[in-house]
């Protein structure tokens, strides 16, 4: 497992079709596009597949489809889409650390952020980010060094979404870090719109921390199942609010933990 290996396999397979010109234009769908290979090894023979069940998961889906994108707009090659090699493991332990978006009925953190990526809009908005990494340093190196915390935006009618996260390959303890997120170009005569933060971390839109708080139970009661169903949805950080825009500016500020993902909505 490691992004840069992964991105190292994307990138090259993008610079051989963008060497035949009769190629270029083909649709290039990446059909198991995936951390590491083994869908069935669970975590109990594998430990470091433990991953699988947790918000890493999740931000490494985002972190590697954004520089999907950005090596396939470097190579000009039609990059259609990529799907997961995932699967549904049925009379298995809860949590078993198979590759699955859900587990017993209970919907993991990875799932939620097919969900962030699913509330976003058709157009998509340039963005910036002071704490993004260059995507040839991630398919170089990786992330080892500082986090790559960065951001993709895109918007509908009458509406624009943010997705932030913040990934490191190390899943280890680390203080959450500040993010002062500005949305400029809105419609200036618009002065006020409905603010929502969705959030994925170790606290929110997680049933497996739940699960452990429980005791790792197995089997689940059918209270218990309810409860980790409950967790395991898409969760906002905050009650949705209404905020003053400033001439077309929103600007806005949170903290962001290690391996979080936040999606900003905003509406009017």
């Amino acid at each position: 497992m490691g992004i840069s290996h992964q991105l190292t396999a994307i990138d090259g397979g993008f610079k051989i079709v963008a060497s035949f010109p009769e190629w270029r234009e083909t649709p290039i769908i990446l059909g198991e596009s995936d951390p590491e290979g083994c869908a069935a090894c669970s975590a109990k023979e594998n430990p470091q597949n433990l991953y699988r069940n947790g918000s890493l998961y999740g931000a490494y889906t985002i972190e590697v489809l954004s520089n999907i994108l950005a090596l396939a707009g470097r190579e000009r090659v039609n990059f259609m889409g990529a799907v997961t090699w995932a699967f549904e493991f049925e009379d298995q332990p809860p949590f078993a650390g198979f590759r699955e978006l859900a587990t017993n009925g209970v919907d993991k953190p990875v799932l939620n952020a097919f969900r962030m990526l699913g509330l976003l809009g058709t157009q998509r908005l340039n963005v910036t980010s002071s704490a993004a990494l260059p995507s040839d340093e991630i398919v170089r190196s990786g992330v080892r060094g500082s986090p790559d915390i960065n951001a993709i935006a895109a918007r509908k009618e009458r509406e624009v979404e943010v997705l932030v996260w913040n990934y490191h390959d190390d899943d280890v303890g680390f203080p959450t870090s500040s993010v002062d997120l500005m949305i400029t170009n809105l419609p200036p005569e618009v002065k006020r719109s409905l603010l929502e933060h969705f959030r994925i971390d170790s606290e929110h839109s997680n049933g497996f921390t739940v699960w452990r708080s429980l005791g790792s139970p197995d089997p689940l009661s059918a209270s218990q199942i309810e409860q980790l169903q409950n967790a395991g949805q898409l969760q906002r950080l905050t009650s949705p609010v209404w905020v003053d825009l400033d001439r077309g500016v929103l600007r806005t500020q949170f903290t962001l933990p290690r391996q979080g993902l936040s999606l900003i909505r905003l509406s009017w």
